[in-house]
């Protein structure tokens, strides 16, 4: 598609300011091979580089911060974000109810920001969205300036416009997910180990190991992946004896795991009567939540159970959007997952395979900053990208937020390597300009399993490649061929960019969800953060006739208990965890609170109460079904409901008190 020119010998100052403008975003001195030597301190930094940095920030800005309005409840993380605001018990442990009974099914750490923000701005769908969004942009900046340091100013502001017109990273700030605030604790990681490999310095690294302590608490084992990439950079290149570099990256290990279980061993040490219960496990174990649990269940074929957890719903391991979703790195190249993260591929394999040419044709020294980069961002690339091709992540995209940091930063060393090249002539020359159309191609090929959505931007951005072709075919003009590759980049992000853009409507994006954008995504607005006139005329009698119970009542599963959390703050016992097979409260625990007057009220489905009279096979079916057998039912017309969907049982004093049936087997243990 685009045909590489040399350039001709020519005094730079006769070149037209407009060409001379595009240039300066991709050249540097002419001198050596590697890298133009960072700016340090007290370096004026070049005059295009601030007013480019903040035109990004600022359209980063506006695809995050645009429509927060319109932000909706997520019902499991919002109940536990307004758990969180009620006491330092529930907000330590990410409890999901506000009387402590049961812990969300992951580490707090990532919604402590949104708890936070929650407390300062009140309990709002947008205010718990907020943190992702600022954390986005502190992403941006902080992935300018480790490419920048690394690669050159041109680089990093490239890095840092690819990230903002990625789709996921889009979408991680509009969400209430906890891959925002990961990506942020594993740049600032990536910042200390860099800093720490250019001097040698250990204390360095040592904050390292506590940023990704730090995002262990966002998302437990998946931080730690990230640690052989630190460590190799600093073992390969740090100026330093090698018995030290490995004492260091020894310290530094220690530090990310021992900060890492900071809170498994305040929950462990801590009496089970004095939290809550900790969500996905059979043991009530921290190392069930996140070994068990939160890692080995992502895996098919791993047996869970004697890690103390239960098995996930099965919508983890089948649930996807798109085709090619199976465990292999194909899985990365699929429409789902691609239309969010992969629109750069191939500029980030030429940045990879590009540096790799380029290093071994220098024989680069062991200390070189440019070496030291690549490896930082090669092993962190193949690292996530074969983690995420064998782990069950399925159609949730918004794992890639650390993937999407990688191609970014890979990407943008890779395009003014190349057009260095570019510029030189010789066989080179054709590389950036055929990276770019095979780009061009990728992204038009992918857009095809969505041929509805946004159809004009396939027939416009191979206007624009049509454009770049013929200014490159203009020889003996180099401020053409400047021009022709800005329009084949151009084209390339335009695709992307349209993606990312989707987000602005509700149609494409709904703020305070998973993070999709596009037409992939379906969510508007979330049933389960309202109680409806039913359930308010329910929640209005179960407070008249409370009395001294310390729970309103009893209702399984997170997503009947959600609404009165999040509407009414209500005391309600949620039974069963996430899953609904979590054995919390235990039929022995259950019927204790019903003895001692804790709790007296049930809420069921009636249909689900029916299955539990046939089936009763995990502990929430045994309590249903013993609720079913002793429990009186509540005519609807005393709390003015007409719906039959739900029933409500009377299981205080008073209630009917029919002996199980024989065959109901209800155990007393806790």
């Amino acid at each position: 598609m685009l045909t590489p020119h040399s350039e001709p010998t020519r005094e730079r100052g006769t070149e037209p300011a407009s060409a001379r403008a595009i240039s300066a975003v991709l050249t540097r001195p002419r001198g050596g091979g590697s890298a133009p030597p960072a700016p340090r301190t007290g370096t004026p930094r070049p005059a295009y580089e601030l007013p480019v940095l903040l035109g990004i920030v600022t359209a980063a800005a506006v695809l995050t911060l645009w429509g927060l309005d319109g932000s909706s409840f997520h019902g499991f993380y919002a109940a536990g974000v307004r758990s969180m605001t009620d006491n330092p018990v529930a907000f330590f442990y990410g409890s999901f109810d506000p009387g402590n009974t049961i812990t969300i099914d992951k580490l707090p750490g990532y919604l402590w920001p949104q708890a936070l923000s929650a407390l300062v701005f009140g309990f709002h769908p947008w205010a718990l969205v907020l943190p992702q969004a600022i954390e986005g942009l502190a992403c941006v900046v902080l992935l300018h300036g480790l490419v920048r340091r690394w690669a050159g100013v041109p680089a990093g502001l490239l890095a840092a416009g690819f990230l903002t017109l990625t789709p996921v990273f889009v979408g991680l700030g509009r969400s209430v997910t906890e891959d925002s605030p990961f990506a942020l604790l594993l740049l600032l990681a990536a910042v200390a180990t860099q800093r720490a490999t250019e001097r040698g310095q250990g204390r360095r690294l040592l904050l390292a190991g506590v940023w990704v302590g730090v995002a262990f608490q966002c998302k437990m084992l998946e931080a730690w992946a990230v640690l052989p990439a630190l460590a190799v950079t600093y073992l390969v290149a740090a100026p330093t004896a090698l018995r030290r570099r490995l004492v260091h990256v020894a310290l530094a290990g220690a530090v990310a795991f021992a900060v890492s279980v900071s809170w498994m061993t305040v929950a462990t040490l801590t009496p089970a009567s004095d939290r809550p219960y900790l969500d996905g496990t059979t043991d009530n174990s921290a190392y069930g939540l996140v070994v068990g649990y939160n890692f080995l269940t992502r895996f098919h074929g791993l047996d869970a159970a004697a890690a103390g957890s239960v098995a996930p719903n099965e919508s983890l391991r089948t649930a996807g959007t798109g085709p090619g979703l199976g465990d292999s790195v194909w899985k990365m190249f699929s429409p789902g997952i691609a239309t969010q993260t992969g629109w750069l591929y191939p500029l980030a394999a030429l940045g990879v395979a590009g540096g790799a040419w380029a290093l071994w044709r220098r024989r680069a020294a062991r200390t070189d900053r440019v070496l030291a980069g690549y490896v930082l961002w090669g092993s962190w690339l193949a690292t996530f990208f074969l983690v995420f091709s064998f782990g069950s992540v399925t159609g949730h995209t918004y794992y890639m937020g650390v993937v999407a940091v990688a191609l970014a930063a890979m990407g943008g060393a890779g395009v003014v390597r190349a057009w260095r090249a570019c510029r030189k002539g010789g066989r080179r020359a054709w590389v950036l300009p055929g990276v770019i159309a095979v780009n061009l191609a990728w992204c038009v090929t992918l857009t095809l399993w969505y041929p509805h959505f946004f159809p004009w931007s396939v027939p416009m951005a191979a206007a624009l490649g049509l454009v770049a072709l013929v200014l490159s075919c203009i020889r003996r003009r180099p401020r053409l061929v400047t021009a022709g590759l800005a329009a084949g980049l151009a084209a390339v992000l335009l695709i992307p960019a349209a993606w990312s853009a989707s987000a602005l409507s509700l149609r494409y994006n709904q703020p305070g969800s998973l993070g999709r954008v596009g037409p992939t995504n379906h969510r508007v607005g979330n049933p389960l953060a309202k109680l409806g006139p039913t359930r308010e005329r329910l929640l209005a009698y179960l407070t008249a006739h409370q009395g001294g119970a310390e729970y309103l009542a009893a209702v399984p599963g997170w997503w009947e208990a959600a609404p009165y959390i999040i509407s009414a703050n209500a005391h309600v016992l949620p039974v069963g965890g996430f899953t609904g097979r979590v054995p919390y409260p235990t039929s022995g625990r259950f019927r204790e609170l019903i003895d001692t007057g804790r709790l007296r009220y049930v809420v069921l489905k009636r249909a689900e109460a029916t299955r539990s009279l046939r089936h009763a096979v995990t502990p929430t079916a045994v309590i249903m079904r013993w609720t079913v057998g002793h429990c009186t039912v509540v005519p609807p017309a005393a709390y003015g409901s007409g719906d039959h969907a739900e029933a409500l049982y009377d299981c205080g004093p008073g209630h009917d008190g029919r002996p199980a049936p024989k065959h109901v087997k209800v155990s007393h243990r806790r």
